[in-house]
């Protein structure tokens, strides 16, 4: 394996500065880093606000088994709306956005791309396919690794007081593993080792580690957010839109996890994960394993992510931990990404390698009807991908060495 000690040095570029990417800009710039944190028009002038002048306060619980933690008043290296100033003489560069903003961002990376750069999305949610074929049609050739990882490495929020988005970021816990892979898999240990110079990773690696998921697919199926969240939102539905209606609850303390949670959907949210591992198995490729009683608590399989894999909070228990945390209502990306992303791209590989997926497609179908959209027609297709076109072998063969068949 390369050895990645030239990142050391580096500044780290963060595009993004939403929760995620002000969490990681933060706590890179508290770990020692120097950080540039960018974002792009029309949120820039929201999420970018204070952030030049005061800096990021970092701060919150930072649950986590074994106890790391950040505080303080981060301060950037730069604040720009421009991508490639950015990521100018960066060693890696931090992708955190939803997932509308890959290709915005994308566009505007690939032609700012170094070789030696490595490029870490958090959530993945299929981002490095998506940058490796950007690529390939801009004719771009750089050295460059590009990986993502299942989750990001904390559960956070920005602080949002009268509308007014603060550069503050409260972080609720850290992880202390999470599982992660490069497009394509070879480069999967410099990808990993490369994290070790993120010190937004510093609770993982110093924690139980990160873990290699077998390929850019592995770290998809692994990505918790679809399972959790989807059945979680749609089910609960009605505990959510009568919070602080006829519950005398305030509203903006819901949570899926604390209020809707219950084990009639963690039967469905384990018969949604029994999909996700068929399909895994048909395409070849690898996916995090639970047990199915890791599906009946107040945090589900997300728990093991902070505080190991013994973390139960039993249903008759509340969980403080999450409150405040959502959704609100269900535009919200827990449904408005996770279904489209998560959810369709499940379908199209159902599809593609003749997997019955019907609870997964009745998340589709009542959210299309929930937000009156077709889901099917918004979400990610397979050749959006770039991978529609190929059987079984050949996708293997692109995931795992990078060779590309063309159709």
């Amino acid at each position: 394996m390369q050895t990645m000690e030239y990142l050391k040095t580096k500044p780290i570029a963060v595009l993004g500065a939403g929760a995620v990417g002000k969490a990681i800009a933060g706590d890179c710039a508290l770990g020692g880093a120097k950080v540039r944190l960018c974002d792009l028009p029309p949120f820039a002038e929201k999420t970018l606000f204070g952030v030049e002048k005061t800096g990021i306060k970092f701060f919150g619980d930072q649950l986590n088994l074994y106890g790391f933690e950040r505080h303080g008043q981060a301060r950037m290296d730069k604040v720009t709306t421009d991508v490639a100033e950015a990521v100018k003489g960066a060693g890696l560069v931090v992708v955190a956005t939803p997932c509308a903003g890959h290709k915005p961002f994308f566009e505007k990376l690939i032609p700012a791309l170094e070789d030696g750069m490595v490029i870490h999305i958090f959530p993945d949610n299929y981002g490095s396919l998506i940058l490796r074929k950007m690529m390939r049609e801009a004719g771009c050739t750089k050295q460059v690794i590009i990986g993502g990882w299942s989750s990001s490495t904390y559960g956070s929020r920005v602080e949002i007081k009268g509308g007014v988005i603060l550069p503050q970021i409260r972080v609720y816990y850290r992880a202390i593993t999470l599982r992660g892979a490069a497009m394509p898999a070879c480069d999967t240990d410099a990808f990993l080792e490369s994290a070790k110079y993120l010190p937004s990773m510093d609770a993982v690696t110093h924690g139980q580690g990160a873990v290699a998921g077998d390929t850019v697919m592995d770290t998809g199926f692994s990505n918790v957010n679809p399972v959790l969240h989807c059945p979680g939102a749609i089910l609960g539905v009605g505990v959510m839109e009568n919070f602080g209606v006829i519950f005398g609850e305030d509203k903006y303390k819901f949570s899926i996890y604390s209020h809707a949670y219950c084990p009639s959907i963690s039967e469905v949210q384990y018969a949604f994960y029994k999909e996700e591992c068929d399909l895994a198995e048909a395409m070849g490729v690898g996916i995090q394993p639970y047990r199915k009683e890791q599906f009946f608590s107040r945090e589900n399989v997300l728990g093991a992510e902070y505080m190991g894999e013994d973390y139960v909070i039993p249903f008759d228990q509340q969980d403080p931990i999450q409150f405040g945390t959502g959704p609100f209502t269900m535009e919200n990306r827990y449904i408005t990404e996770d279904i489209p992303v998560g959810c369709h791209v499940y379908h199209e590989l159902g599809k593609k390698f003749g997997v019955k997926t019907p609870v997964i497609d009745s998340m589709i179908n009542l959210a299309s009807a929930i937000l009156q959209r077709d889901f099917y027609q918004l979400g990610y297709t397979l050749d959006y991908l770039g991978i529609g076109h190929m059987n079984k072998e050949e996708m293997n063969a692109y995931l795992r060495e990078g060779v590309y068949h063309a159709k």
